[in-house]
């Protein structure tokens, strides 16, 4: 515990004991002009404040002595309990990591909890901690409707927007979800974390929403301290970037000033309940103690500024509210926190002796929950989800419940007729993303949904894949299996950590209480003739390969992109799982493999099941595997082709799964050439035949191994393209260099 830390406690106990008491006054009796605020509910808050206060002491006491692990503060910020009072424990909270006292308060809230252990059991990385199960010291609670969030720079905003649009949204469509249809999602976030380009982008998109009268309950509460980490942020920047956005309802309230935090958070609260918009409430906070762990602010602030926060304590100031008041004597409320201040002290002292965890199965056991079985019953099932609910008619398209055959398709018909039957047969099902609606995408492949759907199933966003995918993360929360779209591979990096950080992390922080089930549909790689450059053109997913838990799907032809779809939904359903379904747009609407006219790539998109994992192989041939996947392989099969013409024979085996690598299929078919050639599409560095390489190696593949790539390069524009990627041409001569080879 740091010097300023003694000091608070000390200070606490100097304060209030100096201040005489005040004539007694009835506890229920109200404390505030307005009546809103009691004496008891003054004394609830301030002993919610002081149980996070004792916890943060207690945390760095733990660390000091080795016994727990890096712990971010709340002291300063106890204000926030008030915020928790205004709202129900039923509204879904998602916290700033100095949101202690809020999560106190909420937990006090919810039978049966106990804030003290659950909180400590955290920061000891306790396998008995009940939402993370000793993964991260993070605010979580399934019981208190708390969304675990780890040190999130804004990044939760996007999905706190995406979650206030899906609780109307569900009651609508008659989904059914955990929160009530007049539930308030509240969001909070330091003054820093209010500059970060996702911060902008998530309350852009909530006035957005709600300017065209679709409801947006989301509260967000900006704990206002005035410093981020080291750098200061001017006082009156976040009124004056926050407080006259049109749309926006601004709320205002001293941190440290209970009755006017009380009154203002019930103010906020009330709003947007009533109203089912957004609102803004800063909430002036000061920051005690440092940013976290070792830090020693005392580098970096003026001792004067520090003596100023120190006059600003919400727990001593809350405290000299109730004496002034008569609700308690100096005496009581000292005697009211040394209490607290030993059940912490006893529970720490229990806790850091809890099990640890001990091996990586136990880490990773929520990372990727896989229950096959369940997932192929899930997609051949024929009865809809909701059987009370009734979905448009599909215009002539056939649904899986329809066992007519159906004609052979090409890449993107047999997307939009598997999306189609899904909406129809599972009205959990929804599909969203920039211009996906009535033009029915950039390539035609959900054309005709929402005029089949509806809009409230199939609908327009915003053109931000933060916003995308934020949306996706919400309505997730809320009963819903959501199918973003992003555009073009490219543009998903403006919003990967709405994957890394948000999505990937979700289960792996809640022992998967809460899930992210999806399956984002991006349009990506190259080979686009004579269009777009690099930003259509974008042959790298290096970004999505190494996210712990994800799976990666990758079809190249009609029939497996119909079943590979159908088989993430519903792994997405049964495990909550994060997928990713790269589309290869050059092949999109590919009818011919050999020749013009032979309409050899297309065909039907069966109601199937492909088990996820697994490879489809093309020939039996003995002499050499090419290895590929996507836009690789109508091209190694062209190649495969003119190699049996020279007697080579050859098989071609499809990935079709990027994460997890079908490794099992892998080895059987390079073992039964002897020879295997990886043909990747994507760059040379980073690319995807590096895992597949290792893959082979690492399980004692004794044969002849070699790889052709695209160049490490961005995709130019133009007949220029052609000079950096993978071509048939390449494939060839490094199948006959590795077959030359003794």
């Amino acid at each position: 515990m740091t010097e300023q830390g003694v000091d608070l406690d000390g200070r606490f106990r100097t304060e209030i004991a100096a201040l005489t008491s005040s004539p007694s006054r009835p506890a229920e009796q109200p404390i505030d002009p307005g009546g809103q605020v009691t004496g008891a509910l003054c004394l609830e808050l301030f002993e919610s404040q002081a149980t996070s206060r004792q916890l943060d002491l207690a945390a760095r006491r733990l660390g000091s002595a080795r016994r727990g692990y890096y712990s971010i503060g709340s002291s300063g910020h106890e204000g926030n309990a008030a915020v928790a009072a205004a709202l129900r424990p039923t509204d879904p909270a998602l916290l700033h990591y100095r949101s202690g006292a809020f999560f106190v308060h909420r937990a006090r809230q919810v039978a049966g909890l106990d804030p003290i252990r659950d909180v400590l059991l955290g920061v000891v990385a306790a396998a008995a901690d009940p939402i993370s199960g000793g993964r991260h010291k993070v605010f979580g609670s399934k019981a208190a409707g708390v969304i675990p969030q780890t040190s999130t720079i804004a990044s939760h905003l996007p999905r706190a927007v995406g979650l206030g649009f899906a609780i109307g949204r569900a009651a609508r469509l008659g989904v059914t979800s955990e929160w009530p249809t007049d539930a308030v999602v509240l969001c909070s976030f330091g003054d820093a974390s209010a500059n970060h380009s996702t911060a902008a982008g998530a309350i852009n998109t909530a006035i957005h929403t709600a300017h065209q009268g679709i409801p947006m309950p989301v509260l967000f509460v900006c704990e206002d301290n005035g410093i981020g980490i080291s750098v200061p942020t001017p006082p009156d920047w976040i009124e004056d970037a926050y407080g006259l956005r049109p749309g926006l309802e601004y709320f205002c309230a001293d941190g440290w000033d209970a009755l006017d935090a009380m009154t203002t958070a019930n103010a906020a609260a009330d709003w947007v309940r009533e109203t089912r918009k957004p609102a803004f409430l800063r909430l002036r906070t000061v920051r005690l103690m440092g940013h976290a762990g070792s830090d020693v602010e005392a580098a970096y602030r003026r001792p004067a500024d520090i003596a100023t926060d120190l006059l600003r304590d919400p727990v001593t100031e809350t405290a000299r509210l109730l004496v002034t008041v008569g609700v308690t004597t100096p005496d009581q409320v000292i005697d009211i926190y040394d209490d607290i201040r030993g059940r912490v002290a006893a529970t720490a002292e229990l806790v850091w002796r809890e099990t640890k965890l001990t091996s990586a199965a136990a880490v990773m056991a929520p990372l990727a929950p896989s229950h096959p079985d369940v997932v192929q019953a899930d997609v051949l099932r024929r009865d809809p989800i909701d059987t009370d609910a009734k979905a448009p008619a599909l215009h002539g398209r056939q649904t899986n419940q329809d066992a007519t055959a159906v004609d052979s398709m090409t890449l993107a018909q047999a997307i939009n007729h598997t999306l189609g039957a899904l909406l129809a047969r599972d009205h959990d099902v929804l599909v969203f993303g920039e211009d996906v609606g009535r033009k029915g995408g950039v390539y035609g492949v959900t054309k005709g949904l929402q005029k089949a759907f509806g809009a409230r199933r199939v609908f327009d966003t915003l053109l931000d894949e933060q916003s995308v995918l934020g949306t996706a993360l919400g309505t997730a929360l809320a009963g819903f299996v959501p199918i973003p779209e992003i555009q073009y591979l490219a543009y998903l990096h403006n919003a990967a950590d709405q994957l890394r950080g948000e999505a990937a992390t979700l289960q792996f922080f809640s022992q998967g209480q809460y899930r992210n089930p999806m399956v984002i549909r991006i349009a990506g790689y190259a080979y686009q003739k004579g269009f777009g450059g690099h930003f259509h053109n974008d042959n790298s997913i290096a970004a999505l390969r190494d996210i712990p838990g994800i799976i990666l799907a990758s079809p190249s032809r009609a029939d497996d992109a119909a079943a590979m779809l159908r088989t993430c939904v519903s792994a997405a359903r049964v495990d909550g799982r994060v997928c990713v379904f790269l589309e290869p747009i050059a092949l999109y609407h590919t009818r011919d493999l050999h020749q013009p006219g032979d309409g050899g790539w297309l065909a039907e998109p069966a109601a199937d099941h492909v088990e996820i994992g697994r490879a489809r192989v093309y020939g039996d041939g003995t002499d050499l595997t090419i290895v590929s996947f996507a836009n690789g392989v109508p091209m190694s099969l062209r190649v495969a082709r003119r190699l049996s013409e020279r007697g080579i024979a050859t098989r071609v085996l499809d990935l079709r799964w990027l994460a997890p690598l079908p490794i099992e299929d892998l080895l059987h078919h390079a073992r039964a050439t002897g020879r295997v050639l990886v043909a990747d599409e994507t760059r040379r560095s980073g690319g995807v035949s590096e895992p597949i390489c290792a893959a082979l190696i690492d399980a004692g593949f004794a044969g002849r191994l070699a790889r052709v790539t695209s160049e490490d390069s961005f995709v130019p524009l133009g007949p220029a393209a052609d000079t950096v990627l993978l071509d048939e041409d390449h494939i060839e001569a490094a199948a006959g260099k590795l077959l030359a080879e003794p």
